[in-house]
């Protein structure tokens, strides 16, 4: 089944990458229109590959350092966080610098960062160049929204977000395959050396890239950082990323607590922990197939009503169901992926048509305000206060319920207004 999914992405980029050549205003010399959606999805994947690839090693780092639990997961805490911060930085600058000066400095840090994660001696200074990881790795994301902002339109963007969202969330099925792999050959340190050849590559897609800003902002780098407080004056365009950013706690709060529940709860092992890890992704990448599909059908409100209906259905499910065993857990918290994944595209587009101008600063803030209010789901789900199975169902119960009450009061309108102008 994966291989089919993995099947029809190649070929609808394919498909997009011929349709779309009048829609791309700057020419590609080197990636070409193909490779640019491909660039744009690796950018986008990034920070998941960041995380998702030593998930696998963290029961056995917890053991190899020996720290509480809390301490190793601070390790991915800490990278969220000030991931979420430094897109707030990398954003503006890109629209001051350029996206290609941004990328080549940003995953040049992270590359060095990989390599000192591996060589770290004790869990604080792992911490310390994960923040430093952190702090490069925030320009992957921010840039790339920025760039699709540039370059794609109308309903072509939302397509485009959709396809980005697929192989995005492809890559975690993929991340803690190669990580208990690479386990078993190697220590959890083979996972950072994984990811600072990973930088390496994207440092080279970079360089390949060309230039998508048409016209650079002037004035000093301060200058371009005070475009935040002007873009966070839009109050429509808060409280949509308010909106969509909520159900986000909850999708971290699993990815975060799942080798542990998976691990420690059920027993499996490390290789059998991945291989439930990767339907959870690959349910996720249908679901941005599945808006493809359905936003030829239905209006934008409603898929994204029905998306947190949803998620809601699925949360309930866990909270009754998903403490049976693996299965019974996976089973019942595939809806919620799936309804999730289905609503990021038409949410991205909807947030970036709020406000046409500073791409770099609407990408910025969209892009840290979500990791920041995800962190806190990884956050509560590591505090152990209760059964995590439990703990997850009800933060995705609670947090679905909220979103659709605030969509249907606040967001809604906002959406219908938009569409009439």
């Amino acid at each position: 089944m994966p291989h089919r999914t993995a099947g029809r992405d190649a070929a609808l980029l394919c498909y997009l990458g011929t349709r779309m050549q009048n829609e791309v205003t700057i020419e590609q010399k080197y990636l070409g229109k193909k490779g640019l959606v491909i660039f744009l999805a690796a950018l986008t994947a990034f920070p998941a590959l960041s995380t998702d690839l030593y998930l696998p090693a963290l029961p056995g780092m917890t053991e190899y350092f020996n720290v509480p639990e809390y301490q190793t997961n601070l390790t991915l805490i800490l990278f969220f966080i000030v991931y979420a911060v430094s897109m707030l930085v990398w954003g503006p600058l890109s629209d001051r610098y350029g996206r290609k000066a941004v990328l080549l400095v940003g995953l040049s840090c992270y590359t060095v960062a990989g390599v000192l994660c591996a060589v770290a001696d004790d869990v604080f200074q792992l911490m310390v160049f994960r923040v430093l990881q952190a702090l490069g790795s925030g320009a992957a994301v921010a840039t790339a929204t920025a760039i699709v902002k540039d370059v794609y339109h109308g309903r072509r963007r939302e397509v485009i977000l959709a396809v980005i969202q697929t192989m995005t969330v492809l890559s975690p099925a993929v991340a803690p395959v190669i990580g208990a792999l690479i386990l078993r050959f190697t220590s959890w340190r083979g996972a950072f050396v994984a990811q600072a050849i990973l930088g390496v590559l994207v440092v080279v897609g970079s360089a390949l890239y060309t230039e998508t800003v048409g016209e650079k902002l002037t004035g000093n780098p301060l200058a371009s950082l005070r475009r935040l407080g002007v873009v966070a004056k839009d109050r429509a365009f808060l409280s949509l990323i308010l909106i969509f950013s909520l159900l986000g706690m909850a999708m971290m709060a699993f990815v975060s607590g799942s080798s542990y529940i998976y691990q420690e709860g059920f027993g499996v092992s490390s290789e059998a922990y991945s291989l439930f890890f990767a339907i959870f992704a690959v349910s996720a990448a249908a679901g941005a197939q599945l808006y493809v599909w359905l936003s030829r059908r239905w209006a934008r409100d409603r898929i994204i009503t029905w998306c947190f209906v949803l998620t809601a259905i699925g949360g309930l499910l866990v909270l009754l169901l998903g403490g049976r065993g693996p299965w019974a857990f996976i089973l019942t918290y595939l809806p919620a992926p799936i309804a999730f994944s289905c609503s990021r595209p038409p949410a991205a587009h909807l947030m970036l048509s709020q406000h046409e101008g500073d791409s770099g600063s609407v990408a910025g803030i969209m892009s840290a305000s979500h990791m920041a209010v995800s962190s806190i789901g990884m956050i509560v789900i590591s505090l152990g206060l209760w059964d995590r199975v439990k703990l997850l169902g009800s933060l995705i119960l609670g947090l679905s319920v909220l979103t659709l009450v605030l969509w249907s009061i606040i967001g809604l309108p906002l959406s219908r207004a938009q569409a009439r102008t």
